[in-house]
């Protein structure tokens, strides 16, 4: 978490006044093209009063016409106006930044050691710009219908434009000519010629193409019209609602047992934000939650309120993608439901910021600039004066030491609403279960049954495994040989839908071979399992059941996850067989049993997040089951029952495991009592790599940083990526503020090899 969220930083400011000349206003602007510098230009006398800070323009730069954004009036420098040059065009007709999101741009740069052009490139969608407009489509109605005798003779010497008027005299609104041309076979010529005549007028309307407009049937809209809150609800919104009217910046963390009514709680306050007038963020970890939330929304708001909802993430077309930021930026829609992204939207007086499932990596940004969604939500909160909600289930470690501290202010729901009980949670040893089944086992006795009674009493089960594919490896068992990827450091996966081995970081793709590649023997085999597996074994167990599987590979086409998620809330699905994707969020009241089949997987990663993250996996995958008026229950199959992880979360004791993790980390130091950074050096060559990754930690001697210390260098745990080879370091820091922008210093004075990489990953949340 950012320790220059609470410092004095500025707040958000109306823009300085244009710098006027006899020459026109001239305004400085960021490229987006790498100049690495602001420039000053001119705006032209058909651009006055409309090019404003936050607009996206072409400026000429070179012999080129480039991207760039408007970050304020004036020049900094002595270049005298007369020679600047003209601005080229207006990209966009309204500003595509805000005033926070222009200083937000600023502390980005600083804070995650990103260039300025590579922060406003990303805050800004592709479909913006390009340049891309809104919709719309040329509709016709008849102005004045023709005396009898007119129309007989409009019949016999135009029968097609008489044919029109008749359509038209038949319609109650204007119909669209595409409609008119393909319907009546007639060609635009005939419409214009009856343009001209003044018998139909020619409008324009847009074509709204608005993500997830049928997301609620009607009796879902009429289930979610009014809920009743409970006590622990009704003190939440109510400190939630006191922190708005103040207009003041508060961050807040919303500490909800899965199925408390954490949803119900952000709908409340969102609700009062708009009655303030203000707009609203609601973020979500993943798209698979996204319809499902914007469903809640339109059903709650749209009508009883008549506040638009518009959505964002990176699954939407261009053009749906567009309209959602065209309807925030005119200040047609005051509410955005998205993915991390959706932090960038341009909402007018922002008021608050929701942030669910806080804890999730998935907020993390893996590329340039690498920043962390829920953090940079705080920080947007604090330049907008808004107030910022985190809310889950589960917390980062990093957000509950927030808390701790007093940064953050705390709510919390300890019951699940209508007083439903927790899930019953079983944990399977299946290192016994192999021992009484003879034979190594994916789905224990328990479930199995399990899943049989479910069936039987037409409820559903969900079942979760983090791994795609059928089978993990490839391996031969007499000379140990593993099929590997030949651009990354890691196994491939065999695919059964098309008999493929695939790698599921490059996605490169070969045939299985017949043969062992070292020694030519013909006891190759499959080790592993993935969930295509899974779902084949849940096929036999459960032969008349409808099964369907959700991850990566089986979502090659767009919505196809929406469509089988409303399938599944429609009962039409009876066992649901996925990865991260339905492992939190989702809100199904008819499942009332989960099974997490290999609970421990991610207890073996390299990583000082390992014990937490498991711990949360557990949590929110046990929160799927018994949502509804039927008690839940969930089997967690694990080879290691007794680690901590797995125990605190079968207890149910949130407060056990997080001083002891707690403990863990304040022992080594590591976060959230001090930041990481990580240094990464990559290339196609590992001994130049190598040596640059030393020469570096050799530079840093001689120019020490004080108040760091430094780990490594070492190769990465995943030291090969796409060809290129991978070492690093450890910076560890009670300021990662003050130490980013002094490494980003340094590095311009370290010369390296130009096919030699190198990257600082502010906060990162994976040690790969």
């Amino acid at each position: 978490m950012s320790d220059e969220l609470f410092s004095d930083f500025p707040s958000a400011s109306p823009a300085a006044p244009p710098t006027l000349s006899t020459e026109g206003t001239v305004v400085t602007v960021m490229p987006l093209t790498g100049v690495g510098k602001m420039l000053a230009y001119r705006v032209p006398p058909a651009l006055e009063g409309r090019v404003l800070p936050g607009c996206l323009v072409r400026a000429p730069l070179l012999n080129r016409s480039e991207l760039a954004v408007v970050r304020g009036f004036g020049s900094d420098g002595d270049f005298p106006v007369s020679r600047m040059k003209l601005l080229h065009s207006l990209v966009q007709p309204h500003p595509v930044l805000t005033p926070d999101l222009i200083e937000l741009s600023a502390w980005m740069s600083r804070y995650y050691a990103a260039n300025l052009d590579a922060v406003l490139d990303t805050m800004l969608p592709a479909a913006v710009k390009r340049g891309l407009e809104i919709k719309r489509r040329r509709l016709l109605r008849l102005v004045k219908v023709p005396e009898p005798e007119v129309l007989e003779k409009l019949r016999r010497r135009a029968p097609k434009q008489a044919a029109v008027v008749d359509f038209l005299a038949q319609q109650t609104a204007p119909v669209a000519r595409e409609l008119l041309v393909s319907r009546l076979e007639v060609t635009t010529g005939v419409l214009t010629a009856l343009v001209t005549a003044g018998l139909a007028e020619e409008t324009w309307e847009q074509v709204d193409r608005s993500a997830y407009q049928d997301e609620f049937g009607e009796a879902e809209r009429k289930a979610t019209a009014k809920v009743d809150l409970n006590p622990e609800q009704l003190c939440a919104v109510e400190a939630l609602n006191g922190a708005l009217d103040t207009k003041k910046f508060s961050a807040w963390l919303l500490h909800g047992v899965t199925g408390s009514g954490k949803t119900e709680v952000y709908l409340a306050a969102l609700k009062h934000a708009l009655t303030l007038g203000g707009g609203v963020v609601f973020l979500v970890p993943e798209v698979a939650l996204t319809p499902q939330t914007v469903g809640r929304l339109r059903a709650r708001l749209e009508e009883s309120v008549g506040v638009k909802a518009v959505v964002w993430h990176s699954g939407l077309s261009e053009g749906e993608r567009y309209d959602s930021w065209h309807a925030l930026a005119s200040g047609e829609a005051r509410v955005v439901v998205g993915a991390r992204s959706a932090i960038f939207a341009p909402v007018k007086d922002l008021r608050l910021i929701l942030v669910d499932e806080e804890h999730e990596p998935a907020y993390k940004q893996d590329e340039t600039p690498r920043y962390h969604g829920r953090d940079v939500a705080v920080m947007r909160a604090k330049l907008a004066g808004a107030v910022c909600v985190l809310g889950s289930a589960t917390p980062s470690l990093e957000t509950l030491h927030n808390a701790t501290l007093g940064k953050y202010h705390t709510v919390r729901l300890t019951k699940r609403v209508d007083d439903r009980q927790l899930p019953l949670l079983h944990v399977v040893d299946m290192t016994r279960e192999t021992m009484k089944e003879g034979s190594a086992v994916l789905l224990s006795r328990k479930l199995r049954e399990l899943m049989v009674d479910r069936f039987e009493k037409r409820e559903q089960t969900i079942l979760f495994l983090n791994r795609r594919g059928y089978s993990t490896s490839m391996v031969c068992p007499d000379c140990g040989w593993v099929a590997t990827c030949k651009h990354c450091s890691i196994s491939l996966t065999w695919h059964r839908g098309d008999d493929m081995l695939r790698c599921h970081l490059c996605g490169f793709e070969q045939v299985p071979p017949k043969k062992c590649a070292t020694c030519s023997s013909e006891k190759v085999r499959w080790k592993g399992f993935g969930t295509q597996r899974i779902e084949d074994i849940v096929q036999k167990v459960l032969p008349k059941a409808t099964v369907v599987r959700i991850d990566a590979d089986a979502l090659k086409k767009k919505d196809l996850l929406r469509v089988l998620l409303a399938d599944f809330r429609k009962g039409k699905i009876d066992v649901l067989v996925g990865t991260q994707m339905i492992a939190k969020g989702l809100d199904f009241p008819n499942v009332t049993l989960v099974g997490l089949i290999a609970a421990d997987m991610s207890l073996h990663i390299p990583d000082f997040r390992s014990a937490e993250r498991t711990f949360q996996l557990l949590v929110q995958v046990s929160g799927r089951a018994g949502r509804g008026d039927r008690a839940g229950e969930v089997v967690v199959q694990t080879f290691i029952p007794a680690s901590a992880p797995i125990q605190f979360a079968r207890r149910g004791d949130f407060d056990g495991f997080l001083a002891e993790e707690l403990e863990n980390r304040r022992q080594y130091h590591y976060p959230p009592y001090r930041h990481l950074i990580q240094h990464l050096f990559r290339g196609p060559n590992q001994e130049k790599v190598a040596f640059y990754a030393e020469q570096w930690a050799k530079h840093l001697e001689a120019n020490p940083i004080p108040g760091v210390e430094i780990r490594g260098p070492a190769p990465a745990p995943m030291e090969k990526i796409k060809d290129h080879y991978r070492f690093h370091l450890w910076y560890f820091t009670d300021s990662a503020s003050r130490v980013a922008p002094l490494l980003v210093a340094l590095r311009q004075t370290f010369a390296k090899d130009k096919d030699v990489i190198d990257t600082l990953d502010v906060d990162p949340v994976s040690l790969g």
